[in-house]
């Protein structure tokens, strides 16, 4: 995977936690390198290549920071779409949200998930973690590559391609 390309897709519904993390991103080196949608619906249509992301150029991110509670579809569905394509399934999601409820920790390591980070309150604290996250899964960690195969299957969102 070329390192240099684009690296995360965020998917996230509040405009305002999704320019502090695209703020703390780009402190650590991922500025112009972030894409952002505001629901799991538009996530699934980008991965996929569907309706305004159909002619999107490169491949796809290295990694994904999920929110869960969005809506139209929540971050637990994209989850699990992501990790049953064929096609979607070797890529990192990290789940990055406010909640701390053990029922949804327990939900998205069950549906997937890569790691989960409960964002901290502490504007200090949130850009250690993005450091963190910069360092490990967009500079030390190997993805897998992508599947050359795309075929269709259905789900409950519609046929995936």
């Amino acid at each position: 995977m070329n390192k240099n390309s684009e690296a995360i897709l965020l998917v996230e519904d509040n405009p305002d936690d999704a320019e502090l993390t695209r703020l703390a991103l780009a402190r650590h080196g991922v500025d112009g390198r972030v894409t952002h949608v505001s629901d799991g619906m538009q996530a699934l249509d980008y991965l996929l290549r569907r309706d305004a992301y159909a002619q999107r150029s490169g491949g796809n991110p290295i990694l994904v920071l999920l929110d869960l509670k969005m809506p139209l579809l929540d971050g637990i569905g994209v989850l699990k779409e992501i990790k049953g394509s064929e096609q979607l399934h070797n890529i990192p999601v990290v789940v990055l949200t406010s909640s701390t409820e053990p029922s949804d920790l327990q939900r998205a390591y069950e549906a997937g998930t890569n790691a989960y980070i409960a964002k901290p309150t502490e504007f200090s604290q949130f850009l250690s973690a993005m450091k963190h996250v910069c360092e490990f899964w967009v500079n030390i960690n190997q993805t897998a590559p992508q599947s050359a195969g795309s075929g269709v299957r259905p789900s409950s969102f519609g046929d995936l391609t």
